[in-house]
């Protein structure tokens, strides 16, 4: 997720050395937190079921629609929030065939329900809308809908909305807290194009005016920013993998004029999908399928259907991010956004200030790749390249309750702490089942940060625990620091620059000594030693941490 703003940039970013805690200085806005937080216009309500139509109109880039939204009360309640972004406009809001009376804040529509809405009862409100999405928006990923050309000058359309939400395109509870358990997502586009959606397509249908209707159904739970149109001048073919829930279908959807280009590339999908079924556990949407489709933009993880834009080449548009080479031996975008079906689309976290679990781990998942392809010294060596884009300028984990995603470090440095995790845990078997665990206990399901932690720490089997090393790495802008010196045939050595109480272990490899493993603390802590050559000490460079030989 956020592939766009972070790796555009990474060519210009040094290494950060360590740091002191940075204060985060953003200025957050009522509009942030009315879109970030479960406030009581939502809280009293969870979302079971959308229902949207689209009429997309390339001529004057606008489109017009409705979402029927199926509701349980969790607690009375009159006064329901939706949102829906400027410049679209809110119609109408009905309920029983009622309009519905409505207070607007700023993109937030406060509703007044036909009555009093009581625990365990459920309804249906219909929110009409119109307008022009993407206006006067110039990242793709922050503009909702894009308006492009194919290189034949044929119209070609895509939405992507994860940085501002999909209250940009449409009208709907934008809450990452709250999924549906299904929606169904029908489009009506111009006859000359082919238009691709999450999920199964369950009808075409000819309108007659010159348009066309895909009907799309998603049979598990979605966030919503993963809830996608897709249309242009597309051909489509199919493969089934056998997956370990049984046979997988594959859908790919190129341009009709990239077609052989696609299926040279995008023959990566099948050992991408078995690498991470083995690591992650089976692919989470057996019932909806996993679709590759081509986009006018880099790429993004639209549930069951991956928006693809990398112009069939490995790596990220042709280079290696990590700077090894390693990266140039497979398509990034297959590679990191499938990832997010285990962590962001199957495990979502229910705030912003926990996008870490998504990008933290389809970041490892690239190094779990190179490993299922080279080894797991080349997975390692992949990870280690990434942290020269590493900032450290902010703390990974955010502000709480406002609409703002992490810093980039959750991609490169969020992998780094795991790649640290997996070298305490110091037993790949048992990794491997905290990777599957997780899957397995929080699918389809959202979560906050701390379920993750508590679960891999409760799994990892370390006695001490791992509390402070998330603490360190994920709220704080410090790298730990492995002080040592030798004199008179003693080693000494500690940790520096790391939060209260750390006291991570650390796989050293010492002169005259071998491989072994040290227990630092705040204080210093004594090992004898015999060789001459001792202060010539190597830290295991899987783990990220810097060292330094003290006076």
């Amino acid at each position: 997720m956020r592939t766009m703003t972070l790796l555009l940039a990474l060519s210009l970013w040094p290494l950060a050395p360590a740091a002191a805690q940075n204060a985060d200085t953003t200025r957050y806005t009522h509009a942030d937190s009315l879109r970030g937080s479960n406030g009581p216009g939502r809280s009293w309500w969870d979302a079971t079921f959308y229902d949207l139509h689209v009429r997309v109109n390339p001529a004057d880039s606008s489109v017009t629609g409705w979402n029927g939204i199926t509701y349980r009360v969790l607690r009375s309640a009159r006064e329901m929030q939706l949102d829906l972004q400027a410049p679209l406009v809110m119609d109408s809001i009905v309920q029983d065939g009622r309009p519905l009376a409505s207070r607007r804040d700023g993109n937030a529509y406060f509703v007044t329900l036909v009555a009093p809405q009581r625990a365990g009862q459920t309804g249906t409100v219909t929110a009409y809308y119109h307008g022009q999405p993407g206006r006067g928006r110039r990242s793709p990923w922050n503009s909702g809908f894009i308006w492009a050309r194919d290189s034949l000058g044929a119209p070609w359309i895509a939405t992507s909305d994860e940085t501002v939400g999909a209250s940009i395109w449409w009208p709907l509870k934008d809450y990452l807290g709250d999924e549906p358990d299904s929606q169904r997502i029908a489009v009506t586009v111009p006859d000359s194009m082919v238009e691709v959606s999450n999920g199964r397509l369950r009808s075409t249908t000819r309108n007659g005016d010159g348009t066309t209707t895909y009907e799309w159904f998603v049979d598990d739970p979605i966030n919503s920013y993963d809830v996608a149109i897709n249309a242009g001048d597309y051909v489509h073919y199919a493969d089934t993998v056998a997956g370990e829930d049984g046979p997988l279908t594959l859908d790919f959807w190129p341009l009709a004029y990239h077609l052989d280009a696609a299926r040279r590339q995008w023959v990566q999908t099948v050992p991408m999908l078995t690498c991470f079924e083995h690591w992650f556990g089976p692919y989470p949407w057996y019932r909806d399928g996993y679709k590759l489709i081509e986009d006018p933009y880099l790429g993004m993880e639209h549930q069951s259907g991956i928006a693809y834009g990398n112009r069939f080449l490995n790596g990220y548009l042709g280079r290696d991010l990590s700077g090894t080479g390693l990266g140039l031996g497979w398509d990034y975008i297959i590679v990191h956004e499938s990832a997010h079906e285990w962590f962001g689309n199957s495990i979502t976290a229910s705030d912003f200030a926990d996008a870490w679990v998504h990008e933290a781990f389809a970041t490892f998942a690239e190094g779990l790749y190179t490993e299922c392809r080279l080894g797991k010294l080349a997975g390692e060596a992949y990870l280690i390249g990434l942290r020269k884009g590493i900032r450290n300028n902010r703390p990974i984990v955010g502000a709480r309750g406002v609409a703002r995603w992490g810093t980039e470090d959750m991609y490169f440095k969020g992998a780094n702490l795991l790649l640290t995790i997996r070298q305490l845990v110091d037993d790949d078997a048992r990794f491997r089942d905290i990777l599957r665990g997780l899957s397995r206990t929080f699918r389809h399901q959202t979560v906050t940060g701390q379920q993750v932690e508590d679960y891999i720490g409760r799994e990892a089997g370390l006695g001490g625990g791992l509390s402070k090393v998330f603490e360190q790495y994920l709220t704080t802008t410090m790298i730990p620091e492995f002080d040592y010196r030798v004199a008179g045939g003693v080693l000494s050595y500690r940790w520096a620059n790391v939060v209260p109480g750390f006291a991570m272990p650390l796989r050293v490899q010492v002169p005259g000594l071998g491989t072994l493993w040290l227990h630092p603390t705040e204080a210093w802590h004594t090992l004898p030693v015999t060789s001459p050559h001792a202060a010539d000490l190597e830290v295991d460079e899987a783990f990220y941490v810097t060292s330094q030989l003290a006076p």
